[in-house]
Order: C-alpha cells, then sequence, then structure tokens
C-alpha cells in the first residue's frame, strides 16, 4: 500500500489511482457479491485477456481491495474476495450503476 505522502493531493485522483480502469470497476461489481474464482471471473467479466485479469488482480491485491486465497490442491485453487477496504467502495459503485440506468433511459 502506498504511505499518505506518495498518494496524490486531490482525493478524487486518488480514488481514480485505485480503481481508474475499466477492468478494476468491473472486477470489484463481480466480487461484490461475494468470493469468486479466477475462472467465474473472467467469464463473468468477459472479454478481458487472462493477462490483463492476473495483472489487475495483483495490483488491487497489493493495494489491499482483494483477498487471494491459493488452496493446496491439485490442481491449485484459487480465490478472490473484496477486502473491507474493497467492499467500502460498494456507495461509489452504486452510484456509478445508477447514474448508468438514468443515462441508459435517457439514451435508448
Amino acid at each position: 500500500m502506498q504511505t499518505t505522502k506518495e498518494l496524490p493531493a486531490c482525493p478524487v485522483e486518488t480514488t481514480l489511482m485505485l480503481i481508474g480502469d475499466k477492468w478494476k470497476v468491473l472486477i470489484l461489481r463481480d466480487l461484490m457479491p461475494g468470493t469468486k474464482r479466477f475462472g467465474e471471473l473472467k467469464k463473468s467479466i468477459g472479454s478481458v485477456s487472462q493477462k490483463v485479469l492476473t495483472a489487475q488482480l495483483r495490483d488491487m491485491e497489493a493495494k489491499g481491495l482483494v483477498n487471494r486465497h491459493v488452496y493446496a490442491e491439485v490442481p491449485p485453487r484459487v480465490e478472490y474476495s473484496l477486502t473491507e477496504l474493497g467492499r467500502s467502495l460498494k456507495p461509489i459503485l452504486d452510484a456509478m450503476w445508477t447514474w448508468g440506468e438514468g443515462y441508459q433511459a435517457q439514451n435508448s
């Protein structure tokens, strides 16, 4: 996690630094209901490549938004879930959903 002095001065920029990527927002959306395996996430998100999804999940884990749990099984099973910090983004995603619904209604 970054220290305060490494973070942008603007709180909006800080938020965008953490989730300002299409894939990260979709990962958050898909993990809000609960834990998912990598394959489930890839399928629910859609056109994301395995390489990009892996990189995004690792970055989100490093920033404290996502937990990664590897089970000692053969083949290995990896599950992802949101941390408390990740779950705290729910009101932002809810606001995005509401705004998007309104936009779709006006433009359809």
